[in-house]
């Protein structure tokens, strides 16, 4: 039997960092792929930005990113509160995605969109659940022949969340409208609305507002709950 205690440390060295939508981490995707109008950069640091280490990335369509929740706490406990359950709940931190882990470890599934080595390497990325900032350990291509599992069990979540519908004010349309990426900023702002990014414990206070940056701006919103049900109204879209 192989003695666990004490383990050997180990050093990691991020080979590069990466630049999004996400200014701040309240409101990003709790999972990769439900915000695919998304889009990010990962830019890769000396001396890994050398265009040798990327040659036939571009035959790949998905990767998988290795990074650190940099923005995190660096303590973990050994139970957690995922939102799926409500905020409430506890279950065993290995089986959650917290950000709050022992070695603040995550793993992403992106969409591979372009790979620029002109200057570099920047890989531009679609999907993405990360904010600004964060460190990148490791890329490797995804292999859906090797890593779907359409049969797998998917414990307390298994499906993705319900979409909330999201309606735009008059301010908040006339201000996309002045806008040369008003387009793609609309469909952002509902894909990430439409999740309902609000803390689980506060989903019972009514018409409170809510700012969440994205891009350059600062979307403010409000839930509003009728006999339909809940729904997401965008009240002001300003400068952040």
């Amino acid at each position: 039997m192989i003695d666990a205690s004490p383990l050997p440390a180990f050093t990691l060295s991020p080979i590069g960092v990466i630049e999004s939508d996400y200014p701040d981490k309240f409101g990003i995707p709790r999972q990769p792929g439900l915000a695919p109008a998304a889009r990010a950069s990962l830019v890769l640091a000396a001396p890994f930005d050398d265009p040798l280490a990327v040659r036939g990335l571009e035959a790949f369509s998905h990767l998988w990113l290795t990074f650190v929740f940099h923005e995190s706490p660096a303590r973990w406990t050994p139970l957690v509160r995922p939102p799926r359950l409500g905020g409430n709940a506890k279950v065993g931190v290995f089986a959650s995605r917290s950000t709050h882990r022992p070695n603040r470890l995550g793993l992403s599934l992106v969409e591979l969109i372009e790979v620029d080595t002109r200057c570099g390497v920047r890989l531009t990325l679609a999907g993405a659940d990360l904010v600004s900032g964060t460190p990148v350990l490791d890329i490797k291509p995804y292999l859906p022949w090797a890593e779907s599992r359409p049969e797998a069990r998917a414990g307390f979540a298994p499906q993705a969340p319900a979409r909330l519908p999201v309606a735009f004010s008059d301010a908040a349309q006339a201000a996309l409208a002045e806008r040369p990426d008003g387009d793609s900023l609309r469909e952002l702002i509902t894909q990430v609305l439409a999740q309902d990014p609000r803390p689980a414990y506060r989903k019972g206070a009514e018409a409170r507002l809510y700012g969440v940056r994205l891009r350059d701006v600062d979307v403010r919103f409000r839930a509003l709950s009728a006999g339909e049900g809940t729904r997401m109204e965008v009240v002001a879209i300003v400068a952040a």
